[in-house]
């Protein structure tokens, strides 16, 4: 089987107040893959998701997606709204004021996908997450299992082609993480979409991960499978 490069992260850096965050950076990620970057606070793996994403974009290097360029040299070419990612941000990011159901659709009715639509395929991916029946319960309602839920369904009910998620099990207890961990694998086959996970927890990473990169002071120190990093370590 030929394999398919879905994301090339090719000699990147970035700095904030010329101190460098990203030093120089070159990944490769398949389709399909479960990569993982691992790493202590302050190592630059956030920042690298975030360029993905496209919220900021690197100083100097390219990211190609999808075999389109998506920033080159400190210029974003293409935005976050175009790229065909989503993602589960560390603090969810979700609308307090809102329902489930209207923090999912907030996103595709801005896409301006029709009502029936949306209406679908909202009901979808709350089943998918098993959170059909918290529909018309605001975040505040919600544990912080279930607002997990909640982020993970909006992130993927658009649909994405690759999804990113920054630490989103941090805040949860142990029992509550790994049964999330269970579910996202899941859900992460089901869809067969590719998924770049950050955290700085070794038992996480290597739970989740088809690949890891490990990831120290704004380098890439070392790349491999969960065997070969688990040896690293």
């Amino acid at each position: 089987m030929v394999s398919q490069m879905i994301v090339k992260i090719d000699n990147v850096s970035k700095s904030y107040n010329k101190t460098p965050v990203i030093r120089d950076i070159s990944l490769d990620i398949e389709k399909g893959e479960r990569v993982v970057i691992l790493g202590p606070s302050g190592s630059g793996k956030t920042t690298l998701l975030r360029m993905v994403a496209g919220f900021i974009h690197p100083d100097q290097g390219k990211i190609i997606i999808d075999g389109n360029v998506v920033a080159d040299n400190g210029r974003c070419i293409i935005g976050p709204e175009s790229r065909q990612v989503g993602m589960v941000f560390q603090d969810l990011a979700l609308w307090p004021h809102m329902s489930s159901y209207k923090n999912l659709e907030f996103g595709l009715k801005a896409k301006k996908i029709p009502k029936m639509e949306r209406r679908k395929r909202i009901d979808t991916i709350l089943e998918k997450v098993q959170m059909a029946r918290f529909k018309n319960v605001c975040p505040g309602e919600l544990s912080g299992g279930q607002q997990q839920r909640i982020a993970l369904a909006r992130a993927l009910v658009m649909r994405p082609t690759i999804l990113l998620m920054d630490e989103p099990l941090s805040s949860l207890d142990t029992d509550l993480s790994l049964t999330l961990r269970k579910e996202i694998l899941r859900l992460q086959e089901e869809l067969a979409i590719t998924m770049i996970y950050v955290t700085h927890d070794r038992e996480e990473a290597f739970s989740l991960a088809t690949r890891i990169v490990v990831m120290e002071d704004g380098k890439i120190q070392k790349i491999g499978t969960v065997r070969e990093i688990s040896a690293y370590l």
